[in-house]
């Protein structure tokens, strides 16, 4: 697996622990809201709004929440709209970055994470610039339960055979990449078999992961730490790749 996909596993593990609560229900009931305006707001129907919501629920979002955030997108109240933003730059190194935010206010995120950049050492770019390098794709995270022994092949075979176009196996942890269109038909067949998915999602992977110095590497962890703790913004995407003892040093050090 690559230090990529390990970086996001840590900051998903660890963010709903480490960011105040408020900020975390905030980043998903404008998941939900993007989701639910994305197609009909009935999660039954629209499979972002159901993984959007199911997101809320393992983070113990209160139902009054997620059924607020469902109201928001169908236009009742007379809060400002969500709209759903991209943006895309470069770190320290040339290490591509892509910034997904969901905001009320365009011109606020806008600044914030153009000062993230300036001030991380990057460059923020135009729309295209880097988005070129990625692949839309479908993930399917699997956590095996360390006392529950399981062979890693047959978990990779049964991901194929479910649909998946790539299996990365970490220890316990298992990622599967598909694409975006499968991504529900793959989790529910994973999840048939007995498979303990936690978590699926739409991503942006990287087309040739980019391995730079190791100042560079923690420069641009330092930048997508801070543009993750934006309360504006949703996701980030990136093609460094760093081994797990770098992880470790930037961990170690923040």
């Amino acid at each position: 697996m690559s230090g990529h996909s390990k970086w996001h596993s840590i900051r998903r593990s660890k963010g709903i622990l480490d960011q105040k609560r408020g900020a975390v229900f905030t980043k998903l009931a404008r998941e939900i809201i993007v989701a639910a305006r994305e197609g009909v707001a009935e999660p039954d129907s629209n499979f972002r709004l159901r993984l959007a919501i199911d997101r809320a629920k393992a983070a113990n979002m209160p139902g009054e929440n997620i059924q607020r955030a469902i109201d928001r997108a169908a236009g009742k109240g007379n809060e400002a709209a969500i709209e759903e933003l991209f943006y895309e730059g470069y770190a320290a190194g040339g290490i591509a970055v892509i910034v997904h935010a969901a905001t009320d206010n365009r011109n606020r995120t806008a600044a914030e994470v153009r000062t993230a950049f300036n001030k991380g050492g990057g460059t923020l770019g135009e729309a295209g610039s880097v988005a070129w390098m990625f692949d839309n794709k479908g993930q399917i995270t699997i956590e095996m339960p360390p006392n529950k022994p399981f062979d890693p092949d047959e978990v990779m075979l049964q991901a194929i055979d479910a649909g998946a176009d790539d299996v990365q196996v970490d220890g316990n942890d298992i990622e599967v990449f598909t694409d975006p269109t499968e991504l529900n038909n793959v989790r529910q067949a994973l999840m048939k078999a007995g498979l303990p998915v936690t978590n699926a999602d739409r991503t942006m992977t990287p087309k040739t992961p980019f391995t730079p110095s190791e100042k560079e590497a923690l420069s641009a962890l330092r930048l997508i730490d801070k543009l993750e703790d934006l309360d504006d913004v949703q996701k980030v995407y990136t093609n460094l790749d760093v081994n797990d003892d770098l992880i470790e040093k930037f961990e170690a050090a923040a």
